[in-house]
Order: C-alpha cells, then structure tokens, then sequence
C-alpha cells in the first residue's frame, strides 16, 4: 500500500528520489526527475518482446484524448482522465477494484475556450511526512490544482491557478519538488499571459509566481541572469521587446513538462509562442516567450533562460519536453546536460548548470525556415521565403505549426546515449490576417493548411510522421523510421533494449532500440496520444499505455469537423485519421504470456456468505 514516509518536507526530493529507483514505482511524469522516460527492468527484452499479450484493462468511462501516463506507487496506480478530470485509484493486486475515485465539479465553459481538445496530462505524488499523508495532485480544465488524499480520494484542498473567463485553462501535469507542487497554464492562442506557480502541497498556499513576459520583477529574473551567456539577452527584456503593452497579452505558456536537478536546485521548462500568432501585430524578439528556463526551485528565481525562435512567426511553442543526462561532450568533458526538441524542428543540448548551447541539430534534414542555428550567438539564420509577414503568401513551411515535435514525452536510453524521438513530419501553407483582442475569444490571426512533409504520401495524406534515435553528441541519427500518422505521444525505453509508442492509429508498438526493427505491436481500442510507462508487481514486469484518440491531431475527429483549415489546421493534416480510428478511453496493460493478478482465477471473485 501506498504509505507515509517519515521525514520532513524538505526531504520530499530525498523521498521521491528513493521511489523512483525502485523499478516496481512510475512515481511522477518521465518516471523520475531527469524525465528519462527509461526503465532498467528488462524482464521484457528484444529476444521476448513478441510474447507480450494483455493482462487486464481499464475503461476510464471518459472519451476524448488521454495524454500522459497513469502512476504506480506500491499496491496503487493512479489513472487520470480528460475533462471531467476524474481521478481512479486502482489496487494493482485485483485492478478491477476501484478503491476511489474523484470526480470534481467544473464549469463548463472551460471546453469551450480550451485550444486543442479537453485534454490532461498527468498527475504529481507528495509522499507526506510525519504529520501529513501523501498526497495527489491534479489539474482541473476549469483553471483549479487541486490536492487529494492518496489513500481516500478525498480533496484536502483546491485553488484556482487560472481564469476560463480570459481563456486561461490547465491541462499541464503538476510536478512536486520539494514541499511545493509547480503548476503552469494554457491559453496563449486566447492572448493569455503566461506564468509557472508553485504552491505550498499541504495548504494550498501560493509561494511564488514567476510570469514569462513582463518587468524582471514578475519575470523573477536573478541578479546574475544569464550572466554566463549575456549575449542570450538579460535585463527589461520582457517589456522592450513588446510594442507598448503587448506583452500584457503576449502568450508564452507553459503546458509542457518540467524535469529538476536536486543537486543544482534547478528546475527546467520551456514558454510557448507569443499571442497572436500574426507576427505583424506584435514587433520585437518577443521575450521570454519560446525560451527554455533553468529556474531555482525554493525562490522561482531565473538563472537563464535561451530564447529558441525569437520573434516567433509559426507557432512553435517551445513547452516540450526536457530530458536530463550526464554525457561527455564532443571535447571530452564530462557535462550535465539538458536535451529539448522543438517544435520548430530543433532539438537543442544546453549545459543545464549555466544554459550554455552546446548543440542545435535539425531533427529532420526537411526543416526549412531555418537555415542554421549559430551555436555562439544561439541565433536561428532564418530563410526568409518561408516567413509568414502580411505582405508574402507562405507556402511548404516544413515543420508546421504542430512542429516536428510536440506535446510527447520522449525518452533517453543512457546504455545506448540515444534519445528516442516521437516525430511529426507535417509542413503548411500560412495565411494571416489582422484581428483585435478580446478576452476570452481566441487570437490567432493565421489561417493554416496542413499536409504530410516531403517523406509523406501528400497525395494520399498520409506518411506524418516519424521515429527516430538520436545521439546528442554527434548530432546523428542512429536510425529512424516513417509512421502513418504523428507519433504524437512520444516513446519510453529500457534496458532489455526495447523502445516503445503509441500510435494514432491505434498500436502500441515495440521496436529494437539498436535497429529501430520493428518487434512487436497491439491494436488498441482507440488511438494513442499518450506515452507507455513500465512498472513491476509481484516480481512481474508490465507495460501500460493509455489509449484514446484526441488532442491537437484528433481535434477534427471529436468534434466532427471538416474544413481542412479547422482546428487550427489539424482537420485537413489528419483527415484520413477517421479511417484507421474513433474514440476511446481506457488503460491497457500487458505482461509476458499475459500473465497478472487475474492469472488466479480466484482473484476478484465474488465470495457469498454460504463460500466464505
């Protein structure tokens, strides 16, 4: 069962750190702080792989798009949904039983002004103290965190982070580091001002709030920000490069990942895309908007923060996810790194201790509105045909505004030092056009056709995707293979030397994490737009996987749309999806043989007076 751990709550790190080696344990979104996305087991391994067969499922009751991965904490796993943003407590020796669910109330309005589907990403675990029990912790659509007692279910305590009636959602997994839940927001096509909060885990109360646009006071800027790197930018940048007031509405959420560095005392995101999206309205750089951030975690202080695409004209909001190693570079230096593909078609290797570059790398030789990043002024070299400016009609901008990568949680395989990405392969033609603000009403200011990259059956609409193993230091790809759709979840890694998907057609896949040869796959009941997670029971090793089609790329698909520029022009990218595809929402878990609780056929049986 699920227990409390004696020790004060500063020591929550300590605690957290413990449970994630414990391979039996799945304890916070990339499994452990350096959001590897990797397992050591490897009970399941390349040669056995092809023998993996269902266990048990769950039906979560819920439709539209599962993101995330549940978490396994002892005897428990914890399953959250899309709005309404149930939460289930699962007893891993007889997971048909339900041992509580939380169900909250929310306004419904939420749906309406949340961008891209009903999503949710994930949940936190606080493993509690000596006066306190551990807790989860959920975000809630309507703009709520919310605290839960890990053992009953009940809400210990809930704040509201952000306001639905400006347009600002949460759809962000929270991340517990130390005594405090760290908790971002959504909403920057609605003109919503971005801000990561931390608040207190057992009160609720609000330690600090650090905004991505704005005065270096509300920005959180250190004495010594990017002190290392100056020629990143540093101070009243977050006004002076807006036109008056702009950055009031200026964008630059966060609702992507976080990971933390205990023994540095950073923690490390990315801001998304400046509002609108019409680069005309808004002139300037545009910080801190599509940066990454390495930011103390007792103070939210800013250390660094290394704006990727300045002045952004295609919505590559920069939130996805950080991967942390420790690697040699190219000189033979042993370095802590921080590696971070874009959505606008980089992927990114900064030293995490100071936000040094050290490399830039196209995740795809067909990446098109960027010549070259420079790596010592950290500068994309833009090629002007592709921009997106009133006066120039956009066409073939590869990747478009979906990136090459986007929400999915990638993993990193620290034995082969590879990154395995989840890759879309969509580029678009880019019309825009003038619109005022207005609270609460989306302020976009672009209209987009999407289709598959040059890789991709353009005619047929399809080839959208790709995966791929990356190596940082070399900037090489190891192997990479085409998909039929995005692989929008993104993949998970272990030591029997395996790296698993989702698809959105609805597989989960396995393939040799040397070759990238495919091993093994499973049709799931509905698409995949979540990551698989790994865990051990009872001396057995099993794989999940959420399933349930949505998200950005199934927006079309729920809500039964067909203008191909809807969705923000996802409906023409993935109009073939309707074919392979619906909805669902539910767990799946699989073991070797199948093998798991319900191998007993005794185990969650009915037992009357007259049998006991």
């Amino acid at each position: 069962m699920v227990g409390t751990v004696g020790a004060s709550p500063v020591l929550a790190n300590d605690q957290l750190v413990e449970l994630a080696k414990d391979p039996a344990n799945w304890v916070m979104t990339g499994r452990d702080y350096n959001a590897q996305n990797y397992s050591e087991m490897d009970e399941i391994n390349k040669e056995n792989v092809k023998e993996l067969r269902p266990a048990w499922s769950f039906s979560t009751g819920v439709l539209n798009g599962h993101e995330g991965t549940p978490l396994v904490v002892g005897d428990k796993m914890f399953v959250h949904t899309p709005f309404p943003n149930i939460v289930y407590a699962l007893d891993l020796k007889d997971p048909g039983t339900i041992l509580w669910q939380n169900k909250p109330q929310q306004n419904p309005t939420a749906r309406t002004v949340a961008c891209c589907d009903v999503v949710n990403r994930g949940l936190a675990y606080w493993p509690g103290d000596d006066e306190n029990g551990p807790l989860i912790f959920r975000t809630q659509l309507d703009g709520h965190i919310a605290a839960l007692d890990a053992e009953t279910g009940e809400t210990v305590w809930m704040m509201e982070n952000s306001d639905i009636k400006v347009g600002s959602t949460l759809t962000i997994a929270p991340y517990v580091i130390k005594d405090m839940v760290l908790v971002g927001s959504s909403g920057a096509e609605l003109g919503v001002r971005g801000y990561v909060t931390a608040y207190d885990v057992k009160t609720g109360e609000k330690r600090w709030r650090a905004f991505a646009t704005g005065p270096d006071e509300e920005l959180k800027l250190a004495e010594d920000f990017n002190a290392p790197n100056p020629h990143y930018g540093q101070f009243n940048l977050g006004t002076e490069t807006w036109e008056g007031d702009a950055w009031k509405i200026g964008g630059g959420t966060n609702w992507g990942w976080y990971a933390y560095d205990p023994e540095e005392d950073l923690f490390y995101y990315g801001s998304g895309n400046p509002a609108p999206w019409n680069e005309t309205m808004r002139p300037g750089d545009n910080k801190w908007t599509m940066a990454i951030w390495g930011r103390e975690a007792e103070t939210g202080e800013a250390k660094f923060a290394y704006q990727k695409t300045p002045h952004d004209e295609w919505d590559y909001a920069g939130v996805n996810v950080m991967m942390l190693s420790e690697q040699e570079d190219k000189e033979g230096n042993m370095r802590k790194l921080l590696t971070h593909p874009d959505r606008n078609g980089i992927v990114y290797t900064l030293d995490r201790t100071n936000g040094d570059l050290i490399s830039a790398d196209k995740m795809d030789d067909t990446v098109n509105w960027v010549k070259e990043v420079q790596l010592d002024t950290g500068l994309p070299v833009r090629d002007p045909e592709f921009g997106t400016r009133m006066d120039h009609q956009a066409r073939d901008i590869c990747p478009s505004a979906m990136g090459y990568h986007n929400q999915g949680h990638d993993s990193y395989d620290p034995e082969r030092k590879l990154f395995m990405l989840g890759i879309n392969h969509i580029c678009m033609d880019w019309e825009p056009f003038m619109l005022p603000y207005r609270a609460g009403q989306f302020f976009v200011g672009a209209t987009l056709n999407m289709y598959p990259g040059p890789k991709g059956d353009r005619e047929n609409g399809l080839g959208l995707g790709q995966i791929k193993a990356y190596n940082a230091i070399t900037g090489e790809m190891a192997w990479e293979k085409m998909e039929r759709f995005s692989v929008w979840g993104g993949t998970m890694s272990t030591a029997g030397g395996v790296t698993f998907y989702g698809t959105l057609d609805g597989f989960i896949k396995a393939r040799d994490s040397d070759t990238g040869d495919l091993l093994w796959k499973f049709k799931l009941p509905s698409g995949v737009i979540g990551h698989p997670m790994t865990y051990q029971h009872d001396g057995r090793q099993y794989v999940a996987i959420m399933y349930g089609v949505g998200g950005w790329p199934g927006v079309g698909l729920v809500f039964d749309l067909n203008d191909p520029t809807a969705g923000l022009g996802s409906v023409g990218a993935f109009r073939r999806m309707k074919e392979f595809t619906q909805m669902g929402g539910g767990l799946m878990v699989f073991s070797l043989d199948g093998e798991g609780p319900y191998s007993d056929p005794n185990v969650g049986e009915y037992v009357s007076g007259e049998d006991a």
